[in-house]
């Protein structure tokens, strides 16, 4: 790949480098973008826009018939994709016709022949243009600042297989999740897998409390070294973290080991209790022993694993004041229920001291919990997402999981894995079990504060409004948390400004 102040150039060998380049550009192409494909007969155009819907599919056999003579062809994809060929068009005034600004507004436009309605199409449109070049073709990419940093990043990682002796492995879109990580899989030929971390380094954000931005005071990971030395960590502890095979620090790419594809939901998004219960003991296991706080990760980096310190803490539990309750009745929160809310945090905080503490994973719950039937014992228990541990209270993990935020966790097997947890640490002896229900309380209530501004945040500053689905979960689990004692001024303050059950 070439690049220039104004393009990217990309040599394409033959017709399987030309499959390759269609199915990157489908990672790299978001809702509203444009494709707009231009170049010589037999240049490889439909072998692209072939190579990029099946790609856009996880379809190696999907039927991509030619819209040469309906005009367009509708996918319905996990991003829509509309495959225009506008050769036979008789007037660019027809694409109102075709549902082109509807098709653009909720999903991707991948259009041959733009040339026919060039007028029409939006100017931020990526241009491809393909020309014969020897034995082989040259792709030729225009696109606006976002678009080509997006392209760019894909190729990144297409270098990155390249060094590793994986140039030409097939990549697929995995998941990505509520920060800037997304993932991809590599099927190979044995019919495994491998896991690519797509991780790119961010600009630090603005400043929210001494001087810090909100990832560093909040303890949340920035690149991948944390990852990589938890992971050594947890694998050195007998559980089941993924193998990291390659690490580009830098770019912010890690190639990991498949742990699996099993989760602890059933097809209906339904927790499947037996699955629940093992990850239970699994948190008994992890909080048996302490872990070293310093773990070496390369020769000149040593992650040191931070404490959820009571700034870490208030900071999290803030997004409730800061995001929901402006949400929630439409106007910011008064100094004096800020100052309220902060002392009632400060007393919860100072209670918490007495706690026990241990790993604190951050997010254990269903989407980062992976299945694996094969294994035996704590080994079931796949663990991912865990970049952003700390030591802190051990409540904390079994309140994310018992109260998972992405799924309704019934009364009577919140019991059950309560009870499955509790009577593993009895058995492991010198267990504090009421500080222990104590911590529970004010750790679910302060995940549960930090989750009703974190939906806000995600629909109101980032575009994702997919999470405020899991909203009146995240009151009925904060209304439950409230019900210990230790809790009665948190749960007066919140009647007073009106949140409270789930309709808030």
């Amino acid at each position: 790949m070439s690049l220039s102040p104004t393009s990217l150039t990309v040599t394409l060998a033959d017709e399987a480098d030309t499959i390759r380049l269609g199915e990157d550009l489908a990672l790299a192409l978001r809702i509203g973008d444009c494709l707009a494909l231009t170049g010589d007969l037999g240049a490889g155009k439909s072998t692209l826009a072939r190579a990029f819907l099946r790609a856009m599919a996880d379809d190696a056999d999907l039927e991509v018939p030619s819209p040469t003579f309906t005009l367009v062809q509708a996918y319905d994809l996990r991003i829509p994709v509309a495959h225009f060929d506008f050769y036979r068009l008789a007037d660019p005034s027809e694409l109102d016709e075709l549902g082109f600004e509807e098709a653009l507004n909720t999903g991707i436009c991948l259009v041959e022949w733009p040339e026919m309605a060039e007028s029409e199409l939006p100017q931020n449109r990526i241009r491809l243009v393909l020309e014969h070049e020897g034995d082989g073709r040259r792709a030729t990419i225009m696109a606006s600042a976002p678009q080509r940093q997006r392209i760019e990043r894909v190729f990144a990682i297409r270098d990155f297989l390249r060094r590793q002796g994986l140039g030409t492995a097939k990549r697929r879109y995995l998941t990505g999740d509520a920060s800037v990580r997304a993932y991809e899989y590599l099927p190979l030929d044995d019919d495994k897998r491998l896991i690519l971390m797509d991780w790119p380094r961010q600009p630090e954000g603005p400043a929210v409390l001494d001087g810090k931005p909100y990832p560093k005071v909040a303890h949340i990971a920035e690149n991948a070294y944390p990852f990589v030395a938890l992971a050594h960590a947890l694998r050195e502890r007998g559980f089941a973290a993924p193998d990291i095979l390659a690490t580009d620090y830098d770019q912010g790419i890690l190639l990991l080991e498949d742990l699996g594809t099993d989760c602890v939901l059933d097809d209906d998004g339904r927790p499947i209790a037996e699955r629940y219960v093992e990850s239970a003991r699994f948190l008994a296991a992890l909080h048996e022993k302490p872990v070293l706080r310093d773990i070496a990760v390369t020769a000149d980096h040593t992650h040191h694993i931070p404490d959820f310190d009571r700034t870490a803490i208030k900071m999290e539990a803030r997004l409730l004041i800061d995001w929901h309750l402006p949400w929630k009745r439409g106007t910011p929160a008064t100094e004096a229920e800020r100052e309220s809310y902060g002392a009632i945090w400060d007393d919860l905080v100072d209670r918490l001291e007495r706690a026990e503490k241990n790993l604190l994973l951050r997010d254990f719950h269903s989407p980062n919990i992976i299945w694996r039937p094969f294994e035996h014992g704590v080994r079931r228990i796949g663990l991912i997402d865990f970049q952003d541990a700390m030591i802190g209270p051990t409540a904390y993990d079994v309140a994310s999981l018992v109260q998972d935020a992405r799924v309704t966790i019934s009364p009577e097997l919140r019991r059950q894995l309560m009870e499955t947890y509790l009577a593993a640490r009895r058995a492991q002896g010198g267990f504090d079990e009421d500080g222990f229900l104590a911590a529970w309380s004010i750790m679910a209530a302060q995940r549960n504060c930090k989750l009703a501004g974190l939906w806000v945040r995600l629909m109101q500053r980032d575009g994702k409004a997919g999470y405020m689905k899991h909203m009146p979960r995240t009151l009925v689990y904060l209304a439950t948390a409230l019900e210990h004692p230790d809790l009665a001024p948190l749960r007066d303050w919140c009647a007073a400004v009106g949140i409270g059950g789930p309709e808030s």
